[in-house]
């Protein structure tokens, strides 16, 4: 069991991350980023890279706004297919086209975390990668996925955790936290370094 010395935030308003932390038994308080992500360019950008600093930038947010010491968690997940980053969709349409895109391939989702010392300003960031391979979708349950409403907070258009998403996942390789949106092991070892 981890013990914090200093409180733990979710710079994150995610339930799924939410949820992830009380599943491995941490305590802590959620203050949502206030990081408005379409302001960072990802043209010709390392996936690996991106995550991190949207994850460092969302916790700098928080931790700029505290006044009591803290330890501030923040987390990005994208979706990356043929070198494309797939972001939550804008529209029914677009996630259409993306899940439409990750019919019978196989992509890679990437989630940085970052941890922030309010206090001191000490920072400790790190990402994680898994490839995941969909079976062939047809085109009448990629429209009954989007119908239920599930794929519209999502990067890339789906989840595998809680809903029929889980359906379209043939094999991944690597951490299924990350796909989740929160990549357990990593984030356990960079608490404890931390």
């Amino acid at each position: 069991m981890l013990s914090l010395s200093l409180p733990l935030i979710l710079a994150s308003a995610s339930p799924r991350r939410s949820h992830l932390l009380k599943q491995i038994g941490l305590e802590f308080t959620v203050r949502p980023s206030e990081v408005d992500e379409s302001l960072f360019s990802v043209t010709e950008v390392d996936p690996s890279d991106y995550v991190q600093l949207l994850a460092e930038t969302k916790a700098l947010d928080v931790a700029s706004k505290l006044t009591e010491p803290s330890i501030v968690l923040g987390a990005d997940t994208i979706v990356v297919l043929d070198g494309l980053i797939l972001g939550k969709p804008t529209d029914r349409e677009d996630a259409f086209r993306m899940l439409k895109g990750l019919s019978g391939r196989t992509h890679t989702v990437y989630t940085g975390i970052a941890l922030v010392d309010s206090s001191s300003e000490r920072v400790s960031v790190a990402s994680a990668r898994t490839e995941v391979t969909f079976r062939e979708l047809g085109d009448e349950e990629i429209t009954g996925y989007i119908a239920g409403g599930s794929p519209m907070d999502k990067a890339g258009s789906y989840g595998i955790q809680d809903d029929y998403g889980a359906v379209f996942v043939k094999h991944i390789v690597g951490c299924y936290y990350n796909i989740v949106g929160l990549p357990l092991e990593l984030l356990y070892r960079t608490l404890k370094g931390f």
